[in-house]
């Protein structure tokens, strides 16, 4: 059977992105299971009544931690903010992680 050049750079153009599809789908399991099988929330508000503080989100396509802030109009919801815009302090902890809050 001979290949070509055109069907081994299809084959291998597959199989990297299976790998990135792959590699997504473990850092999002990682980030599940680092908020203790809660949801990761997606977006500017964390889910009520079951996101925690400094629990993962992301929102508009970045890391993110949910903190308490008023800036996205969550109501009583935590607000998921990206990291950048977060100043944490290493020598506190919430919830067993270091210690942020909005800039």
């Amino acid at each position: 059977m001979q290949f070509s050049l055109t069907t081994v750079i299809v084959a291998l153009a597959g199989f990297a992105s299976a790998t990135t599809l792959m590699e997504d789908q473990a850092a999002n399991l990682a980030r599940r299971q680092s908020n203790a099988n809660r949801p990761v929330p997606s977006g500017a508000c964390c889910v009520a009544n079951t996101s925690l503080k400094q629990d993962f989100c992301n929102v508009n396509g970045q890391q993110g931690k949910c903190v308490p802030s008023g800036s996205a109009n969550c109501g009583e919801r935590l607000t998921c903010v990206a990291q950048q815009n977060l100043v944490c302090d290493p020598n506190r902890t919430e919830r067993g992680r270091e210690f942020c809050r909005e800039k």
